[in-house]
This record gives structure tokens, sequence and C-alpha cells, in this order.
């Protein structure tokens, strides 16, 4: 019986121990962006194609904008998007630019603490110093809002934070796009946005029981989003079996009527309203174009894609109606 008391006590010390070098165990890179200068008008493009609207502001109940979103009932309990407008005691006010740039590419928090992983930051990882600066400069010109949105309400043990630093170990997979020689202007710059700003996969890759992306399954549908709804394939045989286009979906991605007259409903019905309308056309053709080529090769339906300047994501360009509203 001593003998079993003393293993406990020795596997608890240990569980201890191991639990205090975790908790300790730093995971965010140093930034130094200091004072660099952004530019407001394309970070509030890349604001919007990047769902910070959609998902930070609670349209729903009329909320203002980027005053915190409406909640996201998981599995592991109920994640509430805060408020990130420049407010320094409802929202980010205090933070400075460089601890902004660690939050959004890294996934943490200027306390040190990683984020939950329904923030999705490994999607951003791949953004530019100069992507990061305007995003912040769009944000600065946002009206205040001096309440702070509410506390999310974490489940045990998925409420203690030092756990997300061993799935962050075994899940997270920060986005690193580059062109792909020999395709076109059009599909590099889809690639771009469907895989990073837009993170599609977020919503259309199914989740292991420990919320990780199941890399079997990218783009295949998921049919356990946060708000009990699914999200279809967007596999290209899929949509093209579906009679999917560049032309019509591109139109779906400003109206949200689908090529059956249907529209979209639940979240993305939020994207569509809040992101993807206010795009450029190239972008959503080029949204498009990437998601329908089997093969190398868009369906003989297609027409011939628009040619798309700048494949960077720092090709975002000025568009008229681009402000956070």
């Amino acid at each position: 019986m001593r003998g079993l008391i003393r293993t406990a006590v020795a596997v608890g010390t240990v569980g201890l121990v191991g639990i205090a070098i975790i908790a300790k165990w730093p995971i965010a890179e140093p930034v130094h962006l200091g004072m660099m200068a952004g530019d407001a008008y394309r970070g509030a493009y890349l604001a919007r194609s990047s769902g910070c609207i959609a998902c930070h502001t609670n349209a729903t109940s009329g909320g203002a904008a980027l005053a915190g979103g409406a909640p996201l009932d998981t599995p592991f309990g109920s994640f509430v998007p805060p408020n990130i407008t420049p407010d320094p005691d409802g929202g980010i006010g205090n933070w400075s630019l460089d601890q902004f740039a660690v939050a959004l590419r890294q996934g943490v928090r200027p306390d040190g603490k990683a984020y939950y992983p329904a923030f999705p930051y490994e999607f951003f990882a791949d953004f530019s110093d100069q992507d990061v600066a305007d995003l912040w400069a769009a944000i600065q010109i946002v009206p205040p809002v001096p309440v702070a949105a509410a506390e999310s309400d974490v489940s045990f043990p998925f409420n203690l934070r030092w756990g997300l630093k061993l799935w962050r170990a075994a899940y997270m997979k920060p986005a690193k796009i580059s062109p792909v020689m020999g395709q076109s202007a059009a599909w590099n710059r889809g690639k771009q946005l469907v895989t990073g700003p837009a993170h599609c996969a977020a919503c259309h890759t199914g989740r292991n029981m420990l919320g990780g992306l199941k890399d079997s399954e990218a783009l295949a549908g998921n049919d356990t989003l946060p708000d009990g709804s699914k999200a279809p394939p967007i596999l290209a045989a899929d949509l093209v079996a579906k009679g999917w286009t560049v032309a019509n979906m591109a139109y779906a991605l400003r109206t949200g009527v689908m090529p059956d007259g249907d529209v979209f409903g639940g979240g993305m019905a939020e994207v569509v309203q809040a992101g993807t309308s206010f795009m450029e056309e190239a972008d959503r053709e080029a949204i498009a174009t990437y998601l329908l080529e089997i093969d190398g090769k868009l369906p003989a339906a297609n027409a011939a894609e628009t040619p798309v300047a700048d494949a960077g994501m720092t090709g975002m360009v000025h568009t008229p109606g681009m402000v956070m509203e």
C-alpha cells in the first residue's frame, strides 16, 4: 500500500512539475514593427477579405463594428469573438503594433497566453509586416466601443490555457503561401486568398475530436460547424458536379445567390454579406478559378479567366467602399 502511495505521489509530483514547465514555456516569437506606417484603406479591404468584420461584429443583435461577435457554440464550450475596436478599456487600444502582429500571425495574446484556435490565426501566419500594419491602421479608424465583449465559456479541461501549448505543438500548421510555377496569376491569387485570408478550410475541412483540422479531408466539407450547420465540400469535382462555374461562383460570392437560385445561409451568408461582396471582382474570380480547376484545368463550361496583376498578399488593391462601417 505504501508503495502505491509513493508511486502516486511521485507521478503526481512529476505531473505538476510538467504542468509548471509547460505553463512557462514561451510560444511567441518577438517582432519589431515599431511605428511602421499602414494604409488604412488597404487594411480595410484586407479586414473584409479575412473575415474580421464578419466574426467580430454581432450583426444579428445590431452590434457595433468590431465590438465583439456572436458566440460560437462548440463541443469545447462557447467562444465569443472579442472587441477589437481601438478603445483602451473595452477593446485593444492599449496594444502596440508589435503585440497586434504577434496576436494575428502567431495566436498569442499580449500576456503571453495562447488564443483558442476558434481564432484562425494559422491562416494569417503568412501576412507580411505591411499587411499587419495596414490592418492595424484600419482598426484605428473604427469608432471605439468602451464595453468589452462577454467572456468565452469554455468547459474543463479546455479552459486551462496552458494545454493550448500542447495543442499547438500537435496540430498548428501555419499557412505558408508561395506562387506555384506554371499556374496562372488568377489561380495563384485564388490559392493565396483561399488558403490565407479567406481561410476557407476553417469551415470546409473536418476536425478531429480535439479540434485539429484533418489534412486528409481538406476542403471536403464539415458536418459539425459551431452553429450546428454544415459546410459542403468545395473540392473541384464536387463543385463542377453541382454546376458551379467561375462566373456563377464569382456572382454567388458577390450576391449570395447560388446557381440553383437558392441563397447561402448560416455562416456563409455572413461571409458574403460582410466579406466577399466587398471584394474586387478579379479576386472573386480568382477564388473560383483556384477552387474549380481539376488537374490544372478549368472545366470547359468556364469562360476565360480574368488576369490578376499581382498574386501577392500586397496585391490587395485600393477599392472604393472598403470601409469598416
